[in-house]
């Protein structure tokens, strides 16, 4: 099929939606939620995407997304540059890092903080995706629980042009450890230009 051509919507009926991210000045750091918008309020289970960075923390700043709750949905956090330090209601401590998977099941209701205590000591780089998974109702109410995932979780994959690390699901011919509670997949993929 052709590329679509700017502004001509029949140019190719491959394209769905597409989604200009709003974005947020947080001081230290943008983010850009790309879901939920007007466009589209989900896109399968994922109901929120957020890019945090790229950006580069100078030494002593940074900054921290305090306790906060959550209910009824997954958060599942991915690196690729910098480090954020987790910590959450059910004793969970440790900071994650690129090639990194955090998910957190809320369920019935867990409460976390999100700080970026290594930028402060000693400055450099952040840049992560965050996004928000709801649950199928019949678990909407589960057990709370999180799990890491170190990269030796994420199985990569490899074609002409193309780098992938699968995150969760099953994709490309590779599978995923993450478990999750609704059929997805989640794939970061580089692109030759």
């Amino acid at each position: 099929a052709e590329d679509p051509q700017p502004g001509d919507k029949f140019a190719c009926d491959a394209i769905e939606t597409v989604i200009v991210p709003r974005t947020r000045d947080l001081g230290s750091f943008e983010v850009r939620r790309a879901l939920p918008s007007a466009q589209r309020q989900m896109v399968g289970p994922f109901i929120f995407f957020d890019q945090m960075g790229p950006s580069e923390f100078l030494l002593g700043s940074g900054m921290d997304v305090r306790p906060h709750p959550h209910i009824g949905l997954s958060t599942v956090t991915y690196l690729f540059d910098g480090e954020i330090m987790h910590r959450d209601s059910l004793g969970t401590e440790l900071p994650i890092r690129p090639g990194e998977l955090n998910w957190m099941t809320a369920g019935r209701g867990i409460t976390h903080s999100e700080r970026f205590e290594r930028a402060r000591r000693e400055g450099g780089p952040m840049h992560a995706i965050q996004s928000w998974v709801a649950l199928p109702t019949a678990e909407e109410e589960t057990e709370p629980h999180f799990v890491h995932h170190p990269e030796g979780d994420l199985p990569l994959g490899e074609e002409p042009g193309v780098w992938l690390r699968l995150l969760a699901g099953e994709a490309y011919g590779l599978r995923s450890k993450v478990k999750t509670h609704s059929p997805l997949f989640y794939v970061h993929a580089t692109l030759e230009t």
